[in-house]
C-alpha cells in the first residue's frame, strides 16, 4: 500500500543544478569585482585619516615648544629658532625653566609613525621629512631645528594632493 502523504507523481529534488551553480558563481563574482575597490578605498581613507591625526599632533607638539619658549620656560639661545633642535626632544622632555624644582616638559607620549611610510624598519621620527625654520616651504629641507614635518611618501591622496604637501 502506497504511504497516504506521498504522490507518487510528484519527485522531489535535492540540491542545484549545473544552471543554478554557474549563475551563483558568476553573482558572487560580480559582487566581488565591486567590493573590492570599494574595499580599497575604504583602507586608503582610513590611513588618509591616520596620517592627518599624526600630521596634527606633531604640529601641535611643535607649536607648542615654540610657545613654551616664548613663555620662557625653555631656555633659548639667542642664535637659536625656538624649535625643537630635533623630534625626539618632544618626547625626551625638557627642562622647565620657570619650574623651582627643574621639572620636565614633555610634549608627546610617543612620536608617531608616518602611515605613508612603507619601510616598516625606520625609526618613527625617521619616516617624516623634517623642514627647518629656515628652508623655504615650497623646498623643505633640515636644519639646525625641526619647524614642520611632511610625509616622505610620494603617493597621491584621494583628493589629489602628493601627501608630502598636506
Amino acid at each position: 500500500m502506497a504511504h497516504p502523504n506521498r504522490d507518487s507523481s510528484c519527485h522531489r529534488r535535492f540540491g542545484f543544478t549545473l544552471i543554478e551553480m554557474v549563475i551563483t558563481v558568476v553573482i558572487v563574482a560580480i559582487l566581488a569585482t565591486v567590493a573590492l575597490p570599494l574595499a580599497e578605498v575604504t583602507m586608503q581613507r582610513a590611513r588618509e585619516h591616520e596620517f592627518k591625526a599624526a600630521l596634527q599632533q606633531i604640529r601641535g607638539a611643535i607649536d607648542a615648544y615654540r610657545q613654551a619658549v616664548d613663555e620662557g620656560r625653555i631656555v633659548r639661545r639667542t642664535d637659536e629658532s625656538g624649535y625643537p633642535k630635533s623630534l625626539e626632544v618632544l618626547t625626551t622632555g625638557v627642562e622647565d625653566a620657570k619650574s623651582p624644582k627643574k621639572t620636565m616638559i614633555y610634549f608627546l607620549r610617543r612620536i608617531p609613525r608616518d602611515p605613508m611610510a612603507t619601510d616598516s624598519t625606520l625609526a618613527p621620527s625617521e619616516t617624516w621629512g623634517k623642514r627647518s625654520y629656515a628652508s623655504p616651504p615650497d623646498e623643505p629641507k633640515a636644519g639646525d631645528d625641526v619647524f614642520d614635518v611632511y610625509s616622505l611618501s610620494s603617493g597621491v591622496g584621494l583628493n589629489g594632493i602628493r601627501y608630502r604637501e598636506w
